[in-house]
């Protein structure tokens, strides 16, 4: 037998004599490597989550949008002075259509407001759009038809809904088809429900959306603009280029400052660094219980040394060196922390296998090796201390020592 191996078993048999005080040890160092890697794992199924969501919308759509909007690294800002009251309207919409890299242009209106049906009533977000909405976010129905352009131009007073929407108001998606629902006082009638996109989580949830279209919506948008256009490049259209020639085009009526054309992975990104610098944050807040953790088998392990002076004093008495010593507590103190950060890991992968059905979390490889890293660095930092005392405690009087 190694020595190594003898100072790692001597360790699990000291622990094994008084095991509820290693229990209690490591609660500490548990609780923290806990909270640590939940709070990444829900952190990293967000950012996740809402990366699919915008992926199945479509990656090579563009949002326009009235101001000059900056992408500062931590998320989207106006720039001062350029949210001059602009808004869009059909004469732009035509314009940028006749642009060739451009497969569809969309327009949007959108205000948040209540729909009702007989017996129920909601607040939701309502799309003034186009039927080009529904190919140019993916977006299909399960129950009934997708509105037209015919429906655009006559004007009809139909909607399409989101299968949120369509259970909380009928109970079902099958039931919502056919069925009539009110916004102010206004009858509509819903021709198809959409299939689920999800949202949430801090997004708009598009599963209660209602779509209706534009020319319709007039009635409640007399001055018939649009606050926003989602603009759908063709598939080996390069964005950049995209991106100029609307605003070639956009620059003839408006001024360069007075819009933005914004891509989708611009989104993506500001998301992901709004996501790593508030993970960031809460991380170091949950780290501070990763302290205490030390701190407590610091203040054991002092107590241990007191209580086995006599037995270091023989030790050094038959031999033992101080580095034997020292290394020998060391130990004890890294098997108690990492003892710690595995029970923590077991019950975070147990948490996130329970809850995943209801909310995004997974547990990554570098979750797992930064437990293990920090806990054997928890150990080391706040047993060193505990053990140069227990090396340089001297034989004689150690053995005196009552």
């Amino acid at each position: 037998m190694n020595y190594a191996t003898f100072i790692i078993r001597s360790a699990f048999f000291d622990f094994s004599r008084s095991k509820a005080k290693t229990l209690l040890t490591s609660l500490g160092i548990l609780i923290g490597v806990l909270s640590v890697v939940l709070l990444i794992a829900f952190g990293l199924g967000l950012k996740k989550y809402i990366q699919n969501q915008f992926e199945s919308l479509g990656t090579n759509n563009l949002r326009l949008v009235p101001g000059k909007i900056i992408n500062s690294g931590g998320g989207f800002r106006a720039s001062p002075g350029s949210l001059g009251g602009i808004s869009f309207d059909e004469k732009d919409v035509i314009s940028l259509s006749r642009i060739t890299d451009l497969e569809l242009v969309v327009p949007v209106f959108s205000r948040s407001q209540n729909v009702s049906s007989d017996a129920k009533t909601e607040f939701t977000d309502i799309y003034h759009t186009s039927a080009d909405i529904f190919p140019a976010l993916n977006l299909s129905v399960v129950s009934g038809d997708l509105f037209t352009k015919e429906d655009v131009d006559k004007r009809s007073k139909v909607v399409v809904i989101g299968p949120k929407l369509a259970e909380k108001l009928f109970e079902s998606t099958e039931a919502a088809v056919g069925r009539t629902i009110k916004i102010e006082k206004i009858a509509f009638k819903i021709i198809g429900v959409l299939g689920a996109k999800g949202g949430g989580f801090g997004g708009p949830d598009l599963d209660s959306f209602v779509y209706l279209p534009y020319k319709t919506g007039y009635v409640f948008n007399s001055d018939k603009k649009f606050v926003a256009m989602i603009i759908k490049a063709k598939t080996d259209t390069d964005l950049t280029t995209a991106k100029q020639q609307i605003t070639d085009v956009l620059s003839k009526r408006y001024k360069e400052d007075q819009f933005s054309v914004i891509e989708q992975t611009e989104i993506l990104d500001a998301i992901s660094s709004i996501f790593n610098i508030l993970n960031t944050v809460l991380v170091a807040i949950a780290a501070i219980s990763l302290v205490v953790g030390g701190i407590g088998i610091m203040n054991i392990m002092y107590v241990t040394v007191t209580e086995r002076t006599r037995e270091i004093g023989i030790r050094r008495a038959i031999g033992a060196r101080k580095i034997d010593i020292l290394a020998h507590f060391l130990v004890e103190s890294v098997i108690l922390a990492v003892f710690g950060g595995v029970m923590g890991l077991a019950l975070a992968y147990l948490i996130v296998l329970a809850i995943q059905s209801l909310f995004p979390a997974y547990i990554n490889i570098q979750s797992v090796l930064l437990a293990l890293g920090v806990s054997s660095f928890i150990g080391i930092l706040f047993g060193v201390f505990p053990a140069k005392k227990a090396a340089d405690l001297s034989p004689i009087d150690a053995i005196r020592y009552e």
